[in-house]
């Protein structure tokens, strides 16, 4: 499935935020992969940053992910950046698709 997100950077944090992204850890990328996901890309518009993420399902990658060491280690790095932390809590399912090109 794909699902797009959408979550915001605090004021100032635009440039960290692409430095942290420029490498993660080895074992987050082991630990995504295992959640089923196959892909994550990440956009930024000044603050505003827009996910498109390829996984199996994204309701089961979230409860994989929620006490994952790996992930619950990132979170709390980018709680220190984002608007608005992800607790991983809670049932999510991403934007809704309004449209579509057939």
């Amino acid at each position: 499935m794909r699902v797009a997100l959408h979550t915001r950077l605090k004021p100032g944090k635009e440039s960290e935020y692409e430095r942290v992204h420029a490498v993660i850890p080895a074992e987050l990328d082991i630990a995504l992969r295992a959640a089923g996901v196959s892909s994550w890309r990440i956009w930024r518009d000044d603050q505003d940053l827009f996910h498109v993420v390829e996984v199996e399902d994204y309701a089961a990658m979230r409860h994989a992910l929620r006490d994952h060491p790996a992930n619950t280690s990132w979170q709390a790095r980018m709680a220190g950046l984002l608007a608005v932390e992800d607790d991983y809590s809670g049932a999510d399912t991403g934007l809704q698709l309004v449209w579509e090109l057939p």
